[in-house]
């Protein structure tokens, strides 16, 4: 919460701050101030914030001069400072060079504050030296402990020479105050010239010798009204004269104040004009110790650059050739500097050295110093195979925080060039840097699409590349991009490639991918896939196993055993003959295959055991609640050989000798397998079940209404009753007159007809009749079968073959009453009682 209350609070002082400064000034309405980062210019007066241009977001840096601190001044003085200030910024906006602070806006003033917008600004010289005033307190992170590398000073030193060079040859003019105040570092780690508040034009005609103008240094104004007395050439009180060798003069103070502890200067004047003169008669006589500061290799040239005489001292152009300014370093930024001099053949040849000059240099250097200018070549796709392998080199020294904000940006539009196709192998060979450095974000919607479009491209090192790394980042990858675009892409490629080192890499990759998986992405888009793959070379089929190992394996994932036997085994095991494997890998191949068919084993039979044991417990129980039974069961017939083949096979039931009723006999344990803790504790269960089933009491049964009693028949009475009625019927006449007089009753033994005392007897009645046994009375009319009658064979033979035949019945006739004595007989004889009806018919 403190560190929140501190950025409120400072973020609240800079807007208070721009808000009493530049409202009213024309420069807001165009850039926006944003953090007060440093100062620079006479006395520090000029503060500088960082910002950007409203309407094209270009970053830029804003020169504020509030007015109000020359409120302590005098008028006169007042009045000389702006006007010195004016003409510095006037003539600022004029010069044009490298090693010149540009200006984008030119000067702007209100009542209250002189502005204007420059390049963006780092902080100036004097600043990165420790000269804190006119600063916003805290001092800005950036500049605290801040040390520059002897690099920088060497390049630094170098560029302000070179801008000496341009002002004194080309433009004709002296700057009259070179010194830390005046030098502007820039963002990309430049120096540049600032401050040309005293400068001095060349008041010569053209052609004539250059002249410029002397003005005397007036003890009476105010310090800040004139040159910094420290870094001022001796000249100015020896011979009130100025020329460019004054300018090499300051240049060599400032490079003391570089090497001198807490960055002194030699003399130490400050504003005391008259210790300014005695130290200048102090410089006639220098002893070498003051300068032991000085690097080795700049020292003796710095020593004459201090000298009175102006004539000894050394000009711009001298001063850069010097063996000091010989390093590989020096050149290296220089060459950067003026790579737009050079062609495309230049350029590579410089390229491919630079990534050992960038592993010797200071990483901050390659930051801000040779990364814009690398990045300026990516506008020139041809050059771009050429510079991003440096680019991705500094990346590598990078902190994220750097990458993000220096890196990234300017790498986003390389990614989405395809050609030339160096490009997209450069990435692939970098894509574990990338994935460390790039922020989940980014890898999603940059890096993401880029792999897409290699597993697309038609180079086979690129697609090799691009597989080998897609499992490396396949946790960043969310799933409806991983099941939508990468998988189908991947599969696509394995099928669709010509080569086999792509087709096993696409199975290699897909292998890693499986543990990023789900089980049912797997079983539904990798297992189906693998039997497609047009290709049986025993590297793909290795591939192809490697998968289904992973897949079975996995704890997350795992094979069912459906899919093993109806999708991969079937694939599998016309594999097991293929010509072309080698022992080890024929080996590895019927391995897994064993391991998947005993699988498939041991669980479809525990599946199998459990039904089993569920159907068991189910005939216990009906056994324990039926009564047993007392039915006989025949024994089956002996088995042959045959009969035990199919013996156990689960057909018996089906089968002709198997009787359909024979009750199986309910295993009480698994066959010769050891009881486990499981199935002892099923056995108890049911125990328990069948138990409780037993003792429970018996159901009261509802009693049934009472059923009428029934008297039982007598069937013999009743049968001799209905024999004695049919005989006491009278004939038909019909039948009587065929048949002669016989006794009116036939003799009837107890159970059948008897034939003796019937004369002329053609037929063996015995047997004709035997069977008839119920059947007492003979019929009234020609005799046909009944249909429920039992005759036997030979009785039933003659009655279909003699239908039409007309029986003789003459044999019966006497035993039949006649039509004459029916009457007389029915009222002449006795009816019998029972007894002896009874009597008679024993």
């Amino acid at each position: 919460m403190d560190v929140f209350n501190k950025f409120y609070s400072s973020v609240s002082n800079t807007v208070s701050q721009l808000s009493g400064v530049l409202p009213g000034n024309p420069v807001t309405r165009e850039f926006e101030a944003t953090q007060f980062v440093a100062s620079a210019g006479p006395g520090l007066l000029w503060k500088i914030y960082k910002g950007y241009k409203k309407s094209t977001k270009q970053e830029a840096s804003i020169f504020v001069f509030e007015k109000k601190h020359l409120d302590r001044w005098t008028k006169g003085d007042r009045d000389i400072m702006l006007e010195t200030l004016r003409r510095g910024i006037s003539q600022l906006t004029k010069l044009r060079h490298p090693q010149i602070l540009t200006v984008q806006h030119s000067l702007e003033e209100s009542r209250e504050s002189l502005a204007f917008a420059t390049e963006p600004v780092f902080a100036s010289l004097a600043n990165i030296l420790g000269n804190t005033e006119n600063m916003p307190h805290p001092i800005p992170h950036h500049l605290v402990n801040y040390k520059l590398y002897e690099l920088e000073i060497k390049y630094g030193l170098m560029q302000i020479a070179e801008g000496l060079t341009f002002l004194h040859n080309d433009v004709k003019l002296l700057h009259h105050n070179i010194c830390p105040e005046s030098i502007v570092v820039n963002q990309q780690g430049a120096w540049k010239i600032f401050g040309f508040d005293f400068c001095v034009s060349n008041q010569a005609t053209s052609g004539s010798s250059p002249f410029w103008p002397f003005n005397e240094y007036c003890p009476a104004m105010h310090p800040l009204t004139q040159p910094v007395l420290d870094y001022l050439a001796p000249e100015y009180v020896l011979s009130a004269t100025h020329s460019p060798a004054s300018d090499l003069y300051s240049l060599g103070m400032v490079i003391y104040a570089l090497h001198s502890t807490g960055h002194q200067s030699l003399g130490n004047v400050g504003s005391d004009y008259s210790k300014f003169k005695r130290f200048v008669n102090e410089l006639r006589n220098l002893p070498a110790s003051r300068l032991s500061c000085v690097a080795d290799g700049l020292r003796e040239y710095v020593k004459l650059m201090l000298n009175a005489t102006p004539e000894l001292r050394p000009d711009p152009h001298q001063f850069l050739k010097i063996p000091y300014f010989e390093d590989i370093g020096v050149k290296t930024l220089n060459y950067l500097d003026s790579l737009f001099q050079w062609d495309n053949l230049q350029k590579s040849q410089f390229y491919k050295g630079l990534p050992q000059i960038i592993q010797k240099m200071p990483h901050r250097i390659c930051i801000y110093r040779i990364l814009p200018c690398l990045t300026k070549e990516f506008i020139n796709p041809p050059m771009v195979p050429f510079v991003l392998p440096n680019v991705l080199l500094i990346a590598e020294n990078s902190t994220k925080e750097e990458y993000v904000k220096y890196i990234l940006p300017v790498l986003k539009p390389v990614m989405l060039i395809q050609d030339p196709i160096q490009i997209l192998l450069i990435f692939m060979q970098k894509m574990e840097l990338l994935l460390k450095l790039t922020p989940g974000e980014e890898v999603k919607s940059d890096i993401l699409p880029m792999l897409y479009r290699a597993l697309e491209s038609d180079a086979q090192q690129i697609q090799e590349l691009c597989l080998s790394v897609l499992p490396t980042f396949a946790s960043l990858i969310d799933y409806p991009a991983m099941k939508n675009a990468l998988l189908p892409r991947i599969k696509k490629l394995c099928m669709g490639t010509n080569y086999i080192s792509v087709r096993v890499n696409c199975l290699l990759c897909l292998g890693k991918l499986l543990e990023h998986l789900d089980k049912w992405l797997v079983l539904d888009e990798i297992i189906p896939f693998l039997p497609q793959i047009p290709s049986r070379e025993p590297a793909v089929l290795m591939g192809i196993l490697g998968i289904y190992k992973l897949a079975l394996s996995h704890s997350k994932l795992g094979i069912t055993k459906e899919v093993m036997a109806t999708k991969v085994l079937p694939f599998l095991i016309p594999l097991c003959v293929e010509n072309g494997l080698t022992l080890n890998q024929f080996n590895a191949l019927i391995t897994l295959v064993k391991q998947m068919i005993s699988k498939v084993e041991t669980e479809h039979r525990a599946k199998l055991e459990q039904l089993n044991s569920i159907q068991n417990e189910s005939k216990v129980m009906e056994h324990s609640l039926s009564p047993p039974g007392d039915s006989l069961v025949s024994a089956p017939p002996p088995q042959t050989e045959l009969d035990k083949m199919f013996t156990g096979l689960g057909i018996d039931p089906f089968s002709f000798n198997q009787p359909k009723d024979k009750p199986e006999s309910v295993p009480t344990q698994t066959e010769n397998r050891p009881l486990t803790i499981e199935d002892k504790q099923r056995i108890a269960q049911q125990q328990e079940s069948v138990r409780k089933f037993v003792h429970q009491p018996k159901p009261t049964a509802i009693p049934a209404p009472p059923r009428p009693l029934h008297k039982p028949v007598d069937l013999t009475n009743s049968l001799l009753q209905s024999n004695l009625n049919q005989l006491s019927k009278p004939i038909p006449h019909t039948a009587s007159s065929h048949l002669p007089s016989t006794p009116s009753v036939l003799p009837i033994t107890n159970n059948h007809f008897s034939t003796s005392g019937i004369p002329n007897s053609n037929y063996t009645y015995q047997n004709q009749f035997q069977g008839f046994d119920n059947q007492l009375a003979l019929p009234s009319t020609a005799w046909t079968s009944p249909s429920g009658a039992n005759f036997n064979n030979k009785w039933a033979n003659n009655q279909t073959n003699q239908t039409n035949m007309k029986q003789d019945w003459s044999a019966f006739e006497s035993l039949l009453p006649t039509a004459n004595n029916t009457s007389a007989t029915n009222n002449n004889v006795k009816k019998l009682t029972d007894n002896e009806m009874m009597d008679l018919l024993s």
